[in-house]
């Protein structure tokens, strides 16, 4: 009997390793956009952290009342942006228990950084019907999740604009986190921490026409970008300056409204000796404006530090 159970006990744990290994394992080849064709995503964002590329998207998951009620956020993994993995969901607006069921609050746009071993997640925690958007700061040390709340309260609220964060860390480690919407585009230093804020929010300097959302800043030499959604139905923009407070200068449009969706929200990473431009389209069947989907294209620059205009295909990166 003794033995009997051991045997019933080692199937059940293979089981449940099987199990588990096969969750975390749901392998898929993409060789055209959209990336991810079995469900909706959106609002990409990127990390590129030991030769592997993390894309974490929003979850267009259907409707309540009338409208969209994405609850969660997915990650993607790749080591060559062709073969993803697809990893347990991260992070859920009901794991910040300050959001948590909450009727007619939903998880949108988020940004993801890492520094010093540890992996951090700043989300909106939407609420427009009352004007009383938040920023919630998650952490975990596993850029897969799972993600903790890391302070038990928002980071930045409540405000119609306080939507859509992303975090830049310059060359001397001073991570600065973007936010903003509705024509004003604000950022603040972060501690060292990476939790609390370090300085007043600022309004950013400089003109950036038709500013709406999605504000995204990287560097490249010894430009600064800040590129952002812009207009609507949405295209992507972008400024340039020497210097992360700017003054910020207006340089054009970097890419057009996609196909099938009024919105339009980007991530820009260089990823072995590339650049990379993510957004999203509403191409998949049933797709539109609020059931989306993350693409990628490549992204060039012209001599003089400006990016060229990215042409959005159905090919991809695979052309």
């Amino acid at each position: 009997m003794e033995i009997r159970g051991r045997i019933i006990m080692l199937l059940v744990f293979l089981l449940q390793t099987l199990f588990c290994v096969t969750a975390q394992n749901l392998f898929y080849t993409s060789r055209s956009n959209p990336i991810v064709t079995h469900k909706y995503t959106s609002d990409p964002t990127t990390l590129v952290y030991k030769e592997r590329v993390y894309l974490y998207t929003g979850h267009d998951s259907g409707f309540q009342n009338g409208m969209p009620n994405p609850q969660e956020w997915l990650v993607f993994s790749s080591d060559d942006l062709q073969h993803w993995q697809e990893h347990p969901v991260p992070l859920k607006k009901d794991d910040f228990e300050w959001a948590a069921n909450k009727e007619n609050t939903w998880a949108w746009a988020a940004g993801v950084v890492e520094k010093n071993g540890k992996f951090y997640i700043y989300a909106t925690v939407a609420d427009p019907i009352n004007a009383a958007n938040k920023i919630g700061v998650a952490v975990s040390d596993n850029p897969i999740g799972p993600f903790k709340d890391a302070i038990g309260k928002p980071l930045i609220g409540e405000d119609v604009q306080t939507i859509d964060p992303s975090v830049f860390i310059d060359d001397d480690g001073q991570a600065y986190i973007f936010w903003g919407g509705y024509n004003q585009c604000f950022y603040a230093k972060l501690k060292e921490n990476m939790v609390e804020l370090d300085s007043p929010a600022m309004q950013v300097k400089g003109y950036l026409e038709g500013f709406s959302a999605g504000s995204r800043v990287h560097k490249r030499d010894d430009w600064y970008y800040l590129s952002y959604t812009s207009g609507s139905p949405s295209k992507i923009s972008y400024a340039m300056s020497k210097s992360i407070n700017g003054p910020w200068e207006y340089i054009g449009i970097v890419n057009e409204v996609p196909a099938n969706s009024a919105t339009n929200h980007h991530s820009i990473i260089d990823f072995k000796g590339k650049s990379y431009f993510f957004y999203h389209n509403g191409a998949l069947p049933n797709g539109g404006s609020f059931n989306r989907s993350v693409c990628v294209d490549y992204l060039y620059y012209n001599p003089d530090g400006t990016m060229k205009k990215v042409w959005m295909t159905s090919e991809g990166i695979y052309n």
